[in-house]
C-alpha cells in the first residue's frame, strides 16, 4: 500500500514506498505483550480441548431476517442502480487518471483505490457479508457487453471448470499486491488508471468467455468479499437472509479450489507490508523493486509452508487411523487470521487517510469547486490516539488467531474421534502461537 508521510503543513503526501500506516509511534510491543499474546491461543486452545469435545458449528442456526428487507437486499433493480453508482465512480477513477491532476495528493482515483475499496471492503465485508458481490460494477459491465455481443451473461462462449475455483483470484491478488507494495509508480494517476482499465478489460473479456459465473472466483475484489464475508453475522439459510454465528458462516465457506491459495497470497502479503515498514527491511536497503519481489513472494512462500505444516497431520495416516483431509479442510481457520492482520494493518489507513476521499471528493477536478463543503478541510489526526491505535492492532491479532483456534477445533471435532481431534491440532497450534507472536512483533517493530 502506498505509504502516507506527514508534512509540516499536516497534509498527507502519498510516497512511493512501501507499507501504509500514517502512525510509526505506537507503543506496542514488548516482550510481555508478546508473551501474553502467545499465551492467550495457547490457553483457549486447553480450554477447548477440555470444554469443546464435539462440533458446535450449525448451517441452519439463527433467525431469519424479515422478507421486505430480504426481497429488498435481492431486487435486480436495486442491484442494478448500486452497480451502475459503482460502475460511474469506477470510470470517473480512470478518467481523473488520465485527464485530472497529476499531483497524487490532489488526485481522488489511489485514493478511492487504496483506501476506500481495497481497506474498505474488510469492514464492510466482514458486517454485512460479500458486499462487493454485489456493488461489483464489473458484472455490469460484463452484461451489456455480453449483450451487444449477443451472447448469454449467464453461460458465456464456455462452462468454467469447476477446478478454476479462486485460482485466477488468487493469481489477480498476488498482481495486485506487487504493484500495491512494490510497483514505484503505483500511487501515479496515469499508471493507475491504465492499470484499472486493462484489469477490467481483462475481466470483462473473461467474463464473456465463461459467463458471469466467472467473478465469483476471478474477480480478485469480489473473491475477497465473499471469502471475507464468510464471517460475517448476516448469511443466507435456505435462500432467505438470516442471522447467524460468524463461527457458522466460516464453517460453510466452500473449500473448492483456489481458497488456500488465495488466503495464504492475501495474509502474506499483509505480513509483507508490516515487514517493509520496519527499519530491518530499510536498514538492509532493500528499497529496490526487485527486492520487494523477492521479499515478497518469500513472505507469501513463508505463509504458505507454515499453513502446510499446521496441516501436516491432517493428511497424515497411521496404523490406528486412516482418515486423511486435504489442508484444504482447514482453510476457513485462515479468514479471521486475515481479517485481524487486515484491521491491525490498516486500521489507522482508514481512520486518517480515509478522511481525504471526503476532502478531494469536493473538488475532484482541482479546479477551486467544493462540492460538499470539505475540499478546504484537513485531516485530522487527533480522531484517534496511538494508544488506541494501538490496542485495536494487538486485539485484531490475538482475537483473530483465537477464532482462528476455535473455527479449526471444531472442524477437526468433526473430521476425527476425539482424541485424534486433539492430536491433529498440535501442528495448528504450534503455527497459531508463531504467527500471533511474529504478527504482535511486526506491528510494533521499528
Amino acid at each position: 500500500m502506498t505509504g502516507v508521510h506527514l508534512v509540516g503543513s499536516g497534509i498527507p503526501t502519498l510516497l512511493p514506498t512501501h507499507g501504509v500506516g500514517t502512525r510509526t509511534d505506537l507503543p506496542v510491543p514488548t516482550p510481555l505483550t508478546l508473551a501474553a499474546a502467545g499465551g492467550a491461543v495457547l490457553i483457549s486452545f486447553l480450554v477447548l480441548t477440555l470444554f469443546w469435545r464435539r462440533p458446535r458449528t450449525r448451517k441452519d442456526a439463527g433467525p431469519a431476517l424479515p422478507a421486505a428487507v430480504d426481497a429488498l437486499v435481492g431486487s435486480v433493480v436495486l442491484r442494478t442502480a448500486l452497480r451502475a453508482v459503482t460502475l460511474g465512480v469506477l470510470v470517473g477513477v480512470v478518467v481523473l487518471g488520465f485527464a485530472g491532476p497529476t499531483d497524487t495528493n490532489r488526485n481522488l482515483g489511489p485514493w478511492l483505490i487504496y483506501v476506500w475499496l481495497w481497506v474498505g471492503l474488510v469492514p464492510a465485508s466482514v458486517l454485512l457479508g460479500p458486499v462487493w458481490a454485489v456493488l461489483n460494477p464489473l458484472r455490469l459491465a460484463h452484461a451489456v457487453v455480453a449483450r451487444l455481443l449477443r451472447l448469454d451473461p449467464a453461460d458465456g462462449v464456455r462452462p468454467l471448470p469447476a477446478e478454476v475455483g479462486r485460482w485466477p483470484a488468487a493469481v489477480f491478488l498476488a498482481g495486485y499486491l506487487w504493484v500495491e507494495l512494490v510497483l514505484p509508480t503505483r500511487a501515479d494517476p496515469p499508471v493507475l488508471a491504465g492499470l484499472i482499465a486493462g484489469y477490467c478489460l481483462v475481466q470483462i473479456g473473461l467474463g464473456c468467455v465463461f459467463g458471469s459465473s466467472w467473478f465469483a472466483g476471478g474477480d480478485v475484489f469480489e473473491a475477497y468479499s465473499r471469502v471475507i464475508g464468510s464471517m460475517a453475522p448476516i448469511g443466507r439459510r435456505d435462500g432467505r437472509l438470516a442471522l447467524r454465528n460468524p463461527l457458522d458462516g466460516l464453517d460453510d465457506l466452500d473449500a473448492g479450489p483456489g481458497l488456500v491459495a488465495l488466503l495464504v497470497v492475501l495474509i502474506g502479503g499483509t505480513a509483507f507490508d508490516g515487514l517493509s515498514r520496519t527499519s530491518f527491511w530499510q536498514s538492509a536497503g532493500a528499497t529496490g523493486p526487485l527486492d520487494g519481489t523477492v521479499g515478497l513472494a518469500l513472505a507469501i512462500l513463508l505463509i504458505a509452508v507454515i499453513f502446510l505444516l499446521g496441516t501436516a497431520s491432517t493428511v497424515a495416516t497411521t496404523a490406528r487411523d486412516t482418515r486423511r483431509h486435504p489442508p484444504a479442510a482447514f482453510a476457513h481457520a485462515l479468514v479471521p487470521i486475515a481479517v485481524g492482520y487486515a484491521v491491525a494493518h490498516y486500521f489507522s489507513l482508514l481512520v486518517f487517510d480515509g478522511q481525504q476521499v471526503a476532502i478531494l471528493a469536493s473538488d475532484p477536478l482541482d479546479h477551486g469547486s467544493d462540492w460538499f463543503g470539505t475540499a478546504t478541510h484537513v485531516i485530522d489526526y487527533t480522531l484517534v490516539g496511538t494508544n488506541t491505535i494501538a490496542v485495536v492492532q494487538v486485539l485484531a491479532i490475538v482475537v483473530g488467531h483465537l477464532v482462528a483456534t476455535v473455527a479449526a477445533h471444531d472442524r477437526a471435532t468433526r473430521l476425527y474421534p476425539d482424541r485424534a481431534a486433539v492430536r491433529t491440532q498440535y501442528p495448528m497450534l504450534a503455527t497459531m502461537v508463531a504467527l500471533t507472536i511474529g504478527a504482535v512483533a511486526l506491528i510494533g517493530a521499528p
